[in-house]
């Protein structure tokens, strides 16, 4: 038996067509939760509304966590312009560019959502000509177009939209016949997929952990602080499940599980992560070790937070991360298996 590919992919499907920018994931938690009841796992809710959920071990005086982050990037309303469009403050660590031209939804404070676009203030090359698409974009000339008859300030304002309302991507999911996996908010809900395939594969077979081990969904991973609370005081090794980055000077690719050994945090626990490379070719996986220059996990942000703990990092290779992003049913394929075979081997000794 092994994980069902399957699985993660209607897993993540439903994942990323359920918006939540940090701060706004009440209803892809309310998805995480109702998963887990249906497959029968236990898990609490945190002060930060973060779950975490627990599968008993053999052992239970030393216990494993492993993370995923279900919040994505994503916007807020800055201004309600004059002429009835939007100014927007961006939501975790991304480019304009990255966003111009995407659909998106306002969430009013009532929960009525509207529909709008993501455009430059010049953005008609019939009227501003080269200068369409030489001017830089910043959140000075950046704007939304809602999908409304509005022309004023007052007009966005009968709408019921407000500054501080939340703004989130169409994330266009497309799952190719060649086995690609398109959409925005690859990093991570096709992570916290796999996590879930993992989850299910270990209920269905009816296998016991050698340590009781905890997975926790993360919040608030794109702001920073997702993982730095909420691990419980027995955990000595800490798995962030995240995206390996994709490009120049990098060996990770679409189809492999990505071990990271350095981020902009610092070096990850060498001792594990000499073992998750062990583990990888022991199981005759497709992996690639790298370093991400401008990446933080919350396994780092653990560290920070002064937990005394190993930390590693792996993921499926995603190409064009914090933008249209892209990776293959491989990848999430090679990160379950070795994610399965992490979990059944013993723990790094002091």
């Amino acid at each position: 038996m092994t994980v069902s590919t399957d699985y993660m992919v209607e897993m993540f499907c439903r994942l990323a067509n359920t918006p939540s920018p940090s701060g706004n994931t009440a209803k892809v938690m309310a998805l995480v939760e109702g998963e887990l009841t249906r497959l029968g796992i236990g898990y609490v809710r945190t002060n930060k509304g973060a779950v975490l959920a627990t599968l008993p071990g053999s052992n239970d005086d030393k216990q494993r966590l492993l993370t995923a982050h279900v919040d994505t990037l994503g916007a807020m309303v800055k201004e309600i312009k004059e002429n009835g469009r939007l100014k927007l403050a961006l939501i975790g660590g991304f480019e304009w560019n990255a966003v111009e031209g995407e659909h998106c939804m306002v969430e009013t404070d009532s929960g009525r959502i509207i529909t709008g676009t993501i455009l430059s203030t010049k953005a008609s090359v019939h009227v501003y000509g080269r200068e369409a698409g030489k001017m830089e974009r910043t959140e000075h000339n950046m704007e939304v177009r809602l999908d409304e008859k509005v022309n004023s300030r007052e007009d966005v304002l009968a709408l019921g939209i407000r500054v501080g309302d939340f703004v989130s991507f169409d994330p266009r999911v497309t799952v190719t016949e060649s086995g690609f996996i398109k959409s925005r908010h690859i990093d991570d809900k096709a992570s916290v997929a796999i996590l879930f395939g993992v989850l299910k594969h270990l209920r269905e077979s009816g296998a016991t952990l050698p340590y009781t081990t905890h997975f926790l969904i993360s919040n608030n991973e794109e702001i920073g602080y997702g993982g730095n609370a909420s691990v419980p005081e027995r955990v000595v090794e800490y798995l962030a499940v995240d995206m390996g980055a994709i490009g120049v000077g990098q060996t990770t690719d679409e189809y492999c599980v990505s071990i990271c050994a350095k981020d902009s945090s610092g070096p990850y626990h060498y001792g594990l992560r000499k073992h998750l490379v062990k583990l990888a070719e022991e199981h005759g996986l497709n992996y690639q070790v790298d370093i991400y220059p401008y990446y933080g996990s919350d396994a780092s942000a653990a560290l920070r937070a002064g937990y005394d703990i190993v930390h590693g990092l792996i993921g499926p290779g995603v190409d064009a991360s914090h933008s249209h992003e892209r990776t293959h049913k491989e990848a999430l394929e090679n990160t379950a298996k070795l994610v399965l075979a992490y979990l059944h081997s013993e723990v790094m000794q002091a």
